[in-house]
């Protein structure tokens, strides 16, 4: 069962995005809903994102200080399944798909609706997290179609995917569970390997 706060807590998500990321020529990706735009001024665009300590995703983008986040089209369930149900310690989960090398050096996904790549500027610890402020150096737009928004996401989510996807949801939950206990006050050192 989940907790009635949680599910309150909910409502305050993001659109289910895609993120990419590279450090020392290993790549990853991995399907995030805490992304969100991160500046009121449009000439200095930025965005912002949490990414849990467990995810070899969050060790890549902590050493290079570089990310792609894509807002993916609501019929993108394949590539949702593959970066969101496995794990890229075990696999390269971008082998095979559509790609392109941005300025930064970041892997990022062709057929998404956008593509926004980004340097890191500052990054703060969030306990079971660490979240990310990063600058837009890159926008690439894709196909055109509805965003997969976190609701769209659930509600229409195929039954034998929704149990795997909760389970895996509810292991990541105690795993994170101590380290959300605990924010360390230390600044971000920077980048420490090259994409």
């Amino acid at each position: 069962m989940i907790d009635p706060l949680y599910q309150l807590l909910r409502h305050l998500t993001s659109p289910v995005v895609a993120v990419t990321t590279s450090a020392g020529g290993r790549r990853n990706g991995m399907i995030s809903n805490s992304a969100q735009r991160a500046s009121l001024v449009p000439s200095v665009p930025r965005l912002s994102l949490y990414v849990s300590k467990i995810n070899l995703t969050h060790d890549l983008i902590y050493a290079s200080g570089v990310f792609g986040l894509h807002l993916l089209r609501n019929d993108q369930w394949n590539l949702i399944w593959r970066l969101g149900l496995e794990s890229g310690r075990t696999r390269d989960k971008l082998e095979g798909l559509e790609l392109r090398v941005g300025e930064t050096g970041c892997p990022l996904l062709v057929d998404v609706r956008v593509a926004f790549e980004c340097r890191v500027v500052n990054a703060m610890d969030a306990g079971a997290a660490t979240f990310f402020l990063g600058d837009v150096v890159s926008v690439h737009e894709g196909p055109p179609g509805p965003i997969m928004t976190s609701d769209y996401f659930r509600a229409n989510m195929d039954e034998e995917k929704k149990r795997i996807y909760e389970a895996k949801l509810d292991e990541a939950q105690r795993m994170l569970e101590p380290l959300a206990r605990t924010v360390e006050r230390k600044p971000w050192p920077g980048p420490t390997v090259a994409p």
